[in-house]
């Protein structure tokens, strides 16, 4: 990482080959001094890593691969990523979703706002606003509005959307120790993140010093090639439930 890097996302990749675009990533990178883009190839079994390759050669000062030698899904190459990120020192570290179904420009308002609110975390949220382009499929929609209500009273936030795949958030021993165990879901670590970051950070417990915030998302689309089926679906409705005990206990030793 360039002694620039001040913000690192990390991108998880498994069998992507034939739907990555290099010159999104790359108009980031221009977009904004000191961001870097550290790949997770978590196994793949196609072109990923050739693919990956190509592209951190076109700026290798700021686009990395991380290897991972099989699949651990995604969760475990998030965890695996933003761990190399803060061991790298970077200030910011957060998570972007290959498919670029948040829009580049989306991601970059993200950190944008973080670092202008002076929050510890930012996340990316899907609302559906008058002016606003979000094309999500009407199944996954309502779905997604159960399992967001559920992941609200798991959280004791009242968070509207968990899983949108463009999160940032600040470096610090809150973060390190939410990293620290690997996630009990695939599928629904999102809300073991910020899960763990409420039960960590000294500010989470007080209701008018807000650490975490929501960016409504501009423009967001439902890719078609998404590896996120209806079993996995009823998998993270399981794990929640698992995820809310966990967070029980530490919120019990806290």
């Amino acid at each position: 990482m360039n002694s620039v890097d001040t913000c690192v996302l990390v991108v998880p990749c498994f069998n992507e080959a034939a739907r990555l675009d290099p010159a999104p990533f790359l108009g980031m990178l221009q977009a904004r001094a000191g961001l870097s883009l550290l790949f997770v190839d978590d196994g793949s079994t196609d072109g990923t890593r050739a693919a990956l390759d190509a592209l951190s050669a076109q700026d290798p000062f700021r686009i990395s691969v991380l290897d991972l030698p099989s699949n651990g899904g995604k969760a475990e190459a998030v965890r695996q990523g933003m761990l190399r990120a803060l061991a790298r020192g970077a200030a910011l570290a957060g998570y972007y979703d290959a498919d670029l179904a948040t829009p580049p420009a989306e991601m970059l308002e993200i950190i944008r706002q973080l670092e202008e609110r002076g929050v510890q975390a930012a996340i990316g949220s899907r609302v559906a606003l008058l002016g606003r382009r979000i094309e999500r499929r009407a199944a996954r929609h309502y779905l997604g509005r159960v399992f967001a209500t559920l992941a609200s009273a798991a959280l004791q936030l009242p968070v509207y959307d968990t899983q949108c795949g463009a999160k940032v958030f600040r470096a610090g021993p809150a973060l390190t120790a939410a990293l620290a165990e690997p996630f009990i879901s695939r599928w629904a670590f999102d809300v073991e993140i910020i899960g763990r970051l409420a039960c960590g950070h000294p500010l989470a417990s007080q209701a008018n010093q807000p650490w975490i915030i929501e960016v409504p998302l501009r423009e967001w689309r439902d890719v078609g090639a998404s590896k996120l089926r209806a079993t996995h679906m009823a998998a993270m409705l399981v794990d929640l439930g698992r995820i809310a005990r966990d967070l029980r206990a530490r919120r019990r030793r806290r």
